[in-house]
């Protein structure tokens, strides 16, 4: 059975962190690592209130500095964001190495601050889990353990919302790019960007996800008066 850890990491205990940590007034989502070879290519999403060129800037300045960093590639750019595909060699003795060896799957990844990074990893089962632990530990990479759960019962609470995965999968993405924010931080159009649908789609995933999910709460709370 799949299981769910969530984990808190300071900066300094990992390569790419670390390195990011020179970059101030920015969120960073790790969206996903694809391992080829001697290279890993993490993707990541940057955000900021602050003048993005000069985040920008900033950012790749830090970036190609690294010896271990081989191309930095700009994907997408919004108002307030952009999306870079970082060629890194394999950082070993890492906590990206870690991953990459347990063949785990990030679900979520994210630095508001630069110095903390909070990760959420999916691992296959418990075997996986104790053997990415036990790789952090020989390599003596400190991480602070918030949650372990399985995945059934991350099953259990989305259908206690009765929200489909599609649903649950717009509405999470519309919240971390601040879809919901006044003003809105990103368009509809975005956003079914990045998931391969329509605007139309989109729209009608976030509003019955929303509408799924106030039932459930609201509701649920007032049945009884």
């Amino acid at each position: 059975m799949s299981v769910v850890l969530e984990l808190t990491i300071d900066a300094d205990q990992f390569q790419l962190g670390d390195t990011l940590s020179g970059v101030s007034d920015t969120t960073f989502e790790l969206e996903r690592i694809i391992p080829t070879g001697r290279y890993v290519h993490p993707f990541i999403w940057l955000t900021t209130e602050a003048e993005l060129d000069t985040v920008v800037s900033t950012f790749e300045t830090q970036l190609t500095g690294s010896p271990s960093v081989n191309e930095v590639l700009l994907l997408d750019k919004i108002e307030n964001g952009a999306l870079y595909r970082i060629t890194w060699v394999n950082p070993t003795e890492d906590l990206i190495d870690a991953l990459i060896q347990t063949d785990s799957t990030i679900l979520e990844a994210r630095s508001q601050t630069g110095t903390t990074w909070e990760f959420r990893v999916r691992f296959a089962n418990h075997d996986d889990l104790a053997q990415f632990q036990n790789i952090l530990s020989v390599h003596d990479v400190k991480i602070h353990i918030n949650r372990i759960y399985t995945f059934a019962n991350v099953t259990d609470e989305r259908r206690q919302f009765g929200l489909s995965a599609e649903q649950r999968e717009a509405l999470v993405l519309a919240l971390r790019r601040g879809y919901f924010a006044t003003p809105s931080e990103v368009s509809l159009g975005k956003l079914a960007d990045q998931l391969d649908i329509t605007k139309q789609a989109v729209s009608a995933r976030i509003r019955g996800g929303n509408e799924k999910v106030l039932e459930a709460t609201l509701l649920s709370s007032t049945a009884g008066d």
